[in-house]
């Protein structure tokens, strides 16, 4: 293991992967725009790089796990940005999830300064990423690819080739539409059931004990009968999924009320909860 990874992003999600990454061997130096956010990561052995240009001066492979396509592009772009840095030759990869154009516009902008580029959004949430059993969907060369398996391993359960960049992007998009589809019909039914008569409790029993039952509704669960959402995946990041998934082209009869609900939603106050606080939004109208 000679890699030195070179992490940017300490997020909710970034913050265990790249600890996973540490528990794993790999020498790892980290960067986030709030320092303060690396502290857990240095305290065991991470190194804090001052800045972007530090950190990939010193690192062989780097990742960043940001919130959105701006972030993103600002990322790569910006003044003392990624791509001003000397990465002829080093393995990017980007674990965000961006609209596969912006992917596309990535791995260009990576080739003209000599960087290979892969895209590897993640499905899974904040316990899959605290227990290393993401599934990553990567698009992109399959040499580069290869060459990052055994990071992925650390990281997640199973990982995906699953052609060009711009594959994983959409898997990813078309993997939280479910998502989305699947936690507004648990809150429905939910709802649906109280309205007439049927504790909140019992009807999420009768799902997960039955066909409709499924890892994500036992997850759900508690949440649901305590009424409290603290974000394990925000609503706003399921917002921005289905904007770029409607963006993409996906024009099934549920997408478009799908995204307007989710949207008013976080409209109303809930983007920053997770998103299974689309029952609390529901139960008002």
């Amino acid at each position: 293991m000679t890699d030195t990874i070179g992490w940017i992003g300490l997020g909710n999600m970034g913050i265990p992967m790249a600890k996973n990454l540490l528990e794993a061997g790999y020498t790892l130096n980290v960067y986030n725009r709030t320092a303060s956010k690396a502290e857990s990561l240095v305290n065991q052995g991470a190194a804090l790089a001052n800045s972007i240009q530090d950190l990939c001066a010193e690192s062989d492979v780097v990742i960043t796990m940001l919130s959105d396509d701006q972030a993103v592009k600002g990322l790569f772009l910006g003044e003392g940005g990624l791509l001003n840095c000397p990465v002829d030759g080093k393995l990017i990869i980007n674990m965000s999830t961006v609209a596969p154009k912006t992917s596309y516009e990535l791995e260009e902008m990576c080739k003209a300064v000599g960087a290979r580029f892969l895209e590897a959004p993640v499905s899974g949430s904040v316990k899959p990423a605290e227990d290393g059993a993401l599934i990553i969907l990567a698009g992109g060369d399959e040499d580069n690819f290869r060459a990052a398996q055994p990071l992925f391993e650390k990281l997640g359960k199973l990982s995906f080739w699953l052609g060009s960049v711009g594959a994983g992007s959409s898997a990813k998009l078309a993997i939280n539409y479910f998502l989305a589809l699947t936690l507004e019909g648990l809150a429905e039914t939910v709802l649906f059931a109280k309205k007439n008569g049927i504790k909140a409790d019992d009807m999420l029993r009768i799902v997960n004990e039955g066909a409709c039952g499924s890892p994500l509704t036992k997850l759900k669960t508690s949440a649901i009968v305590a009424g409290d959402f603290p974000a394990a995946f925000a609503l706003k990041h399921m917002v921005k999924d289905l904007r770029l998934a409607r963006e993409q082209g996906i024009d099934f009869p549920l997408a478009q009320p799908l995204a307007e609900t989710y949207k008013k939603a976080m409209d109303k106050g809930l983007g920053e909860e997770d998103v299974m606080a689309i029952i609390t939004y529901l139960e008002t109208l």
